[in-house]
């Protein structure tokens, strides 16, 4: 340990930022990491710098958050890193780190977006059922004089729901329109002539 400190300390400063950022930032990327596959990446922080002016990139995705300067400060570092000594000018090196540093972020947005189209809400809402055509599973009784069963298939999932309806008795296998959610387990149908 005391060797890599000294062959640190004897870099140049420019060479011991670039050091600095690409180990730092490659271990902290290392655990973000395993913390999403593990699935406990959930309370990723979004910096907010003036409020409703914030760069969105839409569905829930902000240009500013702690992984995506993580992700900077991982290209930034290991560009700087591997052409310090091919480019001379310090300024060049610089904006050369910069811009692959911006590369690593928009890569990283581009996956991470890929990614949340893959995730899958498989939880049923009764709220997005309304206005569908169902089969009726058990005849509903006319006039609500009593409740009777109508499938729903959502998401993939075929769901039993308690049905009422004002009009006549509906019998099974008939087709109906949901026109009213009446709690979570009941909903109110008119036959779908």
């Amino acid at each position: 340990m005391g060797d890599l400190m000294t062959m640190y300390g004897a870099m140049p400063l420019m060479l011991q930022i670039f050091w600095g950022c690409a180990v730092v930032a490659s271990a902290i990327f290392v655990i973000q990491l395993i913390l999403t596959l593990i699935g406990m990446d959930s309370s990723d922080v979004d910096v907010d710098f003036d409020g409703a002016n914030t760069m969105d990139l839409g569905g829930g995705l902000s240009l500013f958050t702690i992984k995506n300067f993580i992700g900077f400060l991982v290209g930034f570092g290991w560009a700087g890193v591997c052409f310090y000594d091919t480019i001379p000018s310090t300024f060049l090196l610089l904006l050369v780190a910069f811009v692959v540093g911006c590369l690593f972020v928009g890569i990283f947005v581009v996956i991470y977006k890929q990614t949340k189209k893959l995730e899958h809400n498989g939880a049923f809402k009764i709220e997005e059922v309304k206005n569908t055509i169902v089969s009726v599973y058990l005849r509903i009784p006319a006039n609500g004089a009593g409740k009777g069963k109508v499938q729903v298939s959502q998401n993939g999932s075929v769901h039993e729901l308690d049905a009422l309806t004002d009009g006549e008795e509906i019998p099974s296998g008939a087709k109906v329109k949901i026109v009213e959610i009446i709690d979570n387990e009941t909903v109110k149908v008119i036959h779908n002539a």
